[in-house]
């Protein structure tokens, strides 16, 4: 059985945060989204929960950060090829993300950015080969990059 991953977020507008992340293809699903929450399906197997910050409080004591001055998750997903992460990154911007951090290691890239409420999101890709870890293969075909 596959393991689900639900990420959960407050957010400030719930309107403005539903049609940012349906803006780059994430789909809300409407018998899991209300006033107070919408459920954005990522893939089979992960959802983004965003929720105002009075439902967030019904699930902690503690107050909601603010994301646009600290750091507490950042939350990386992969896409099947390198290319996918400049569409969703550059999706996210003109829906109003703001970009962060890049890396460009050969065998593995990524580009960063911040949704509007601050919320940190990495989009990733690392080749096959360097999955598998087999390093001497990597070094093969990139050179001297190194593991992370």
């Amino acid at each position: 059985m596959a393991t689900n991953v639900f990420i959960n977020l407050p957010v400030s507008d719930l309107a403005r945060s539903k049609e940012f992340y349906t803006s780059f293809g994430w789909t809300l699903d409407p018998n899991f989204s209300n006033d107070d929450a919408g459920a954005v399906a990522i893939s089979d197997t992960i959802f983004l929960m965003i929720l105002t910050h009075q439902h967030w409080a019904q699930f902690t004591d503690k107050p909601v950060a603010d994301a646009h001055s600290t750091s507490a998750v950042i939350n990386a997903i992969s896409v099947d090829a390198p290319e996918e992460i400049d569409t969703l990154v550059e999706q996210a911007v003109a829906a109003g993300a703001t970009e962060n951090k890049s890396q460009e290691l050969g065998f593995m890239r990524s580009r960063s950015f911040s949704d509007p409420d601050g919320h940190a999101w990495e989009v990733m890709w690392m080749d096959p080969i360097a999955q598998s870890g087999d390093w001497q293969a990597v070094q093969a075909k990139y050179g001297d990059q190194q593991p992370v």
